[in-house]
């Protein structure tokens, strides 16, 4: 190690020492990765340093590097970490005018805990509702639950939105617990591969929770489901098939990501041929909005498209909704 480096080692423990992280603290960091590219240890502090000045492109770039060099660094790890909150909480100017979800957003829904996440978007999940709530078919989709016996207002209640694991929070239309759901889910990348937004109608088919009415309510989705492949298989195969197909429409069940590799067609197939749905517990056809799409990013950054996107997927899977729920068109 020559003088020229010793004597940058030494001044910059001495300002880490003092928690000085700031311009000097910089400059000497970045002087030494210059001149030793393998120093895993200035690279980390560079990358703090980044990272208390708010600098987050830089501070990532630096971590980075170390963990290139170190990959199971816990220091540097954390501190990647601490950035990736830290961009998340700071938007953009540009993300400051969005109305929707950006990449922020989503970058909010990686790195917070499940609560903090909800509390985080719950004013932009909750003005979607809002959107959504004032549509013609929202009010038809409450006026025929009413008219089984159900309660409701309205179809999303400020309490219809739930985050019970990182990166991942999902809503449903107010009392559709037990019922062919109206369902929106958000999840970031990871979990899945891209951070997405899923629209479409789902069934609950499990029994875990601490539901009281969980075995009745498993069943009662499961006849739902049933009379579901019905009207599907009657007079929808060939109409939800073209309509996935033009409106990145696809399948999900279970825990797994969406069925992207199926086509529509196969897609509907595997509706129509399910035979484990209690096993599977998870069953859902919708359009999916992925945020590396440039189109599908304009919709989901903006709310009054978005909500517009709601309404049209809403009104065209209606009638199989209500194929599985009231058994019969209401014309």
């Amino acid at each position: 190690m020559s003088p020229h480096i010793t004597e940058l080692e030494r001044r910059a423990l001495e300002l880490m020492k003092q928690a000085d992280f700031g311009p000097e603290a910089v400059q000497v960091n970045a002087a030494i990765v210059e001149q030793a590219p393998n120093n895993e240890f200035a690279w980390t502090r560079l990358g703090r340093c980044h990272l208390e000045q708010r600098n987050f492109d830089e501070a990532v770039s630096a971590l980075r590097a170390a963990l290139a060099l170190n990959p199971t660094s816990r220091v540097a790890t954390n501190l990647l970490n601490d950035v990736r909150k830290g961009r998340a909480q700071t938007p953009t100017a540009k993300e400051r005018a969005t109305t929707g979800f950006s990449g922020r957003e989503f970058a909010m829904l990686e790195t917070l805990a499940p609560d903090e996440a909800g509390r985080a978007l719950r004013p932009r999940i909750e003005a979607l509702f809002d959107a959504v709530n004032a549509t013609t078919i929202a009010g038809r989709i409450v006026e025929v639950r009413h008219r089984n016996g159900e309660t409701g207002s309205k179809l999303f209640h400020a309490n219809s939105f739930h985050s019970h694991s990182i990166g991942h929070i999902f809503a449903f239309h107010h009392g559709g617990r037990w019922e062919p759901q109206f369902n929106l889910g958000w999840f970031s990348s990871p979990p899945l591969a891209v951070s997405c937004m899923r629209i479409g109608v789902g069934f609950h088919c499990s029994q875990a929770g601490r539901d009281s009415d969980r075995v009745a309510g498993q069943e009662r989705v499961l006849a739902f489901f049933e009379r579901f492949q019905q009207t599907l298989e009657k007079s929808w195969k060939s109409e939800l098939a073209r309509w996935m197909g033009a409106n990145g429409g696809f399948i999900q069940y279970a825990d797994r990501p969406p069925a992207v590799d199926l086509v529509p067609q196969r897609a509907v197939e595997w509706l129509l041929n399910c035979r484990n749905a209690a096993a599977l517990e998870w069953i859902f056809v919708g359009r999916w909005l992925f945020l590396d799409n440039p189109d599908a990013a304009g919709i989901l950054g903006d709310r009054a498209k978005l909500a517009r996107v709601v309404d049209e997927t809403f009104r065209t899977l209606y009638p199989l909704w209500l194929g599985a729920y009231a058994g019969a068109s209401d014309g």
